[in-house]
């Protein structure tokens, strides 16, 4: 059973003069009220009260009381808790009439849930801390936080140097009519030695054909003494003909002007070649990005699987690069009356033995969004005792003055007049 607020009395703390309340069980029970009347001292009472010493206020006792503070709670299990007498001592009173202190009280009371703001105050990266403290994903869901930004910022790193390359690869110039690789100076002689030497051939075997035809010529005119030889001179130069038929020299024009040209050559390959480079290396890298992008995503995933398995205190929250977030908007995007909720949730589920809460300032929530803080109050079986500067239907009971409008008033204190020599 969750520990709440049945009945409370409190007598000259801060600006109450006397005050008793039962608040409700579940929901909202609002303390409305104008400015100075003493609403947010009947807050500052319970948690001095509940809460130790450690709550309670630099000037406690009302301003202009002969009579020092009064707090007297008890609690839904029957437990009473008090403080009075001029050091306001605690007395804790279990139902069984047993005596007890601070220590019991410190098993359900949850210190958040009697200073809210200090909740509501911490950085986002602590508040997502305390969800996860809560929800018991804390160590899995920050390995995966450091997975995900190494892998992030490996991605990063890659993205660029693809931008790089292809940057790169876009200002080079490219020359499509070049060979694919640096041409060699002496390849190029050797191929033009390697055609001179075959034209110088060609050469010979021309020379060799018009030598033959002259003696031919000669050997004609000596038919009748030299048959046997004309015979076999005939044989060659049919040999001749047909070896030097299609014979066609070839040009060192071409070599002789790129070897003329080869820095030229070179430098049009080489940058050619450093632009195919770039080209791939860029193609490399963006397929590092997106197997990177991929990891990241899974990664992602797991952190949202994580949260949904989760038993969380209020449908909505989580945790996005380790800052807690309601439906997606982190804390400083929440409505004032979100963050209350949020707050409210997270503080009760910090320790469950406690069902209540306090808060102050409620205005800031409109009167339909306060209707549906209730109501997830109630279902949620939570009593919150608020403070709302309205003295409309809304308020649970008005303070005015130090005093709840309507009930009746202890007498007014005596205020003893001291005279010289009167005792």
């Amino acid at each position: 059973m969750s520990m709440k607020i049945n009945k409370l009395e409190i007598e000259n703390v801060k600006r109450v003069k006397a005050v008793k309340i039962e608040p409700t069980a579940n929901g909202l029970t609002i303390i409305g009220g104008k400015n100075n009347q003493g609403k947010t001292s009947v807050l500052d009472a319970i948690a001095w009260a509940l809460g130790g010493d450690r709550y309670r206020p630099s000037q406690a006792q009302r301003e202009g009381s002969v009579i020092p503070p009064n707090l007297h709670i008890v609690m839904n299990n029957g437990l009473i808790v008090e403080r009075r007498g001029k050091n306001s001592d605690l007395k804790v009173t279990d139902p069984n009439g047993k005596k007890a202190g601070q220590q019991l009280l410190n098993e359900f009371v949850e210190q958040l849930a009697l200073d809210l703001p200090k909740f509501m105050e911490a950085t986002s990266q602590e508040k997502a801390q305390t969800l996860l403290q809560i929800i018991g994903v804390g160590p899995r869901l920050a390995d995966l936080e450091r997975q995900e930004k190494e892998l992030y910022n490996e991605r990063t790193y890659i993205g660029r140097t693809a931008d790089q390359k292809e940057k790169y690869a876009k200002e080079q110039p490219y020359y499509p009519d070049v060979p694919s690789v640096p041409v060699s100076a002496s390849e190029l002689i050797r191929q033009q030695q390697e055609i001179l030497a075959q034209n110088g051939e060609n050469q010979r075997k021309r020379e060799r054909r018009h030598q033959l035809e002259q003696e031919y010529q000669s050997v004609t005119e000596q038919i009748q003494a030299l048959l046997a030889k004309q015979g076999q001179l005939e044989a060659d130069l049919k040999i001749a003909r047909e070896t030097s038929e299609g014979l066609t020299d070839r040009s060192t024009a071409e070599l002789e002007e790129n070897i003329s040209n080869i820095e030229e050559i070179n430098r049009k390959v080489r940058a050619n070649l450093d632009k195919d480079k770039a080209e791939e290396d860029a193609k490399g890298y963006r397929e590092q990005y997106k197997r990177l992008t991929a990891q990241i995503e899974e990664i992602r995933s797991q952190k949202t699987d994580l949260l949904k398995e989760a038993d969380l205190p209020l449908p909505g929250l989580g945790v996005e690069d380790g800052e807690l977030v309601y439906h997606g908007q982190k804390w400083d995007n929440m409505s004032g009356s979100e963050q209350l909720k949020v707050s409210t949730a997270i503080v009760r589920r910090l320790n469950p033995e406690c069902g209540f809460v306090l808060l102050d300032k409620l205005e800031q929530m409109d009167l339909d969004t306060l209707h549906e803080f209730g109501q997830w109050l109630e279902q949620e079986g939570l009593q919150a005792i608020a403070t709302r500067v309205s003295t409309g239907g809304e308020c649970s009971l008005i303070i005015e003055d130090g005093y709840v409008a309507g009930q009746e008033h202890p007498a007014a204190e005596e205020k003893k007049e001291w005279k010289a020599g009167v005792f």
